[in-house]
């Protein structure tokens, strides 16, 4: 018999404070099922004293030892598209990158971050209303998971943000790439829930150093959906209550997998298989305390 040796892949993840992100467990972990010998290295700029000032060495560095690609975290999603050489449409579209495969002395940017919150939601919330929703959020998470939910139809999407700036932004720049949806911007949290059948909470609201509830508990009720992004813990405060309402409810698990999903295919052109990367990352979620990780 004939032993074949696959060859090894190397890939990390760059951002600011990632000591607790799941990410580099998750390809590990997949890539050892697939007969990878997967190094994958946390890039800590706070560990290193380093800042995003720092991204044209690191990603040089990350060539010359052979890495196939770099998953991107706040706070460079958007910082780091100057150091590209191609942007996938959706990255271009988004404005920020959270996957750079490295390939033939090239750097290609993508964005797995919206694809991701698209497929939990299409898989978790399957038959939900897209006739209106609102997103409480229009940061860098915000910007994917709008761009998501537009993506599988949405008609209408009311968008609030305590920088009502950002949120005027946010509804102008998608308004010209879904010109057939209704996108605003609003302050009347009241009056837009009154009228929507679900809801997108994309703030770090939730996690341990931001407790509560990003909204009042008595705008949910049992006609809405909604979806949360914070995974750290998985039942938040929002999960938690909307589920005491009646709603139906989507915790923030998904779109953590299937963005390491959509990235690990980028790097080494195999399907990786989802349900086992869920079942890894429920078996890493289980009972956990962390609370410092929400997608940016």
């Amino acid at each position: 018999m004939v032993e074949t040796r696959l060859k090894p892949l190397k890939a990390g993840l760059i951002g600011a404070g990632i000591q607790a992100s799941l990410t580099p467990a998750m390809h590990m972990q997949e890539g050892a099922a697939q007969g990878f010998a997967y190094d994958y290295q946390l890039i800590d700029l706070n560990q290193r004293g380093l800042t995003p000032e720092n991204l044209p060495e690191l990603l040089s560095k990350a060539e010359q030892q052979g890495l196939s690609g770099l998953n991107i975290t706040h706070p460079c999603k958007q910082l780091v598209i100057p150091y590209l050489d191609e942007l996938s449409d959706e990255a271009r579209a988004l404005g920020a990158v959270n996957t750079v495969v490295l390939k033939n002395g090239r750097r290609y940017g993508h964005n797995t971050d919206w694809w991701g919150f698209a497929e939990s939601f299409r898989r978790g919330l399957p038959d939900a209303d897209l006739d209106a929703a609102v997103q409480i959020g229009a940061g860098g998470a915000g910007v994917a998971t709008a761009y998501a939910i537009l993506s599988l139809g949405l008609k209408s999407l009311t968008v609030f943000d305590l920088d009502p700036d950002k949120a005027v932004h946010l509804a102008q720049a998608l308004s010209a790439l879904f010109p057939e949806t209704t996108i605003t911007a609003s302050g009347d949290l009241v009056a837009a829930m009154g009228s929507a059948s679900g809801l997108i909470h994309a703030t770090p609201t939730g996690m341990a150093k931001y407790p509560g509830i990003p909204l009042p508990p008595e705008l949910l009720s049992p006609r809405h959906w909604v979806a949360e992004i914070v995974y750290f813990p998985l039942e938040t405060d929002l999960v938690k209550t909307a589920t005491q309402r009646g709603c139906r409810v989507l915790n923030g698990g998904g779109m953590a997998v299937f963005q390491a999903v959509g990235a690990f295919r980028l790097f080494t052109g195999r399907e990786p298989h989802a349900g086992r990367m869920m079942q890894h990352f429920d078996s890493l979620t289980s009972g956990s305390n962390h609370s410092s990780e929400v997608l940016q």
